[in-house]
């Protein structure tokens, strides 16, 4: 004999019975009910998907950020290129307008000189002569 969880001796015979008469319930309708039973979870889960997507998805927080400092860097470099435009533009202006620009550029650029100038070129130490210079002869030698 089988028994029941509350205790109670069950017959499979009133089982039986009891089985045969109920109704059946339909596979949509028991998706209805379980979905009526885990609609809160549901609910959680997809708010919790949502907020995932709108920090980490393409168009997210974190995206946003990123194209803000991408913004800014390019901002700077704008900056940086107008600043230099200007520079260049005042260069031409000045190589166009005065003639003290045009020959100071003739003389350091490309080495030209007026008639009749010595140009004396030097060339600079290298480093290794600056850093240990050599002793020189005329000055005395100390010995201990």
């Amino acid at each position: 004999m089988d028994y029941h969880a509350s205790g109670r001796p069950v017959n499979k015979q009133d089982t039986a019975k009891t089985a045969a008469s109920e109704p059946r319930v339909g596979f949509f309708e028991q998706l209805g009910q379980f979905f009526r039973r885990n609609m809160y979870l549901f609910l959680i889960v997809g708010f919790a998907l949502l907020l995932l997507q709108d920090i980490f998805g393409t168009h997210g927080v974190l995206a946003m950020r990123e194209s803000q400092k991408q913004a800014q860097e390019i901002r700077k470099d704008i900056k940086r290129l107008d600043e230099e435009n200007k520079r260049m533009q005042e260069r031409v202006q000045g190589l166009k307008s005065d003639p003290a620009t045009i020959e100071k550029i003739a003389r350091e650029e490309m080495r030209l000189s007026r008639p009749g100038e010595v140009i004396f070129q030097t060339q600079p130490k290298p480093a290794s002569e600056l850093q240990n210079p050599a002793p020189q002869a005329d000055s005395p030698v100390k010995r201990p």
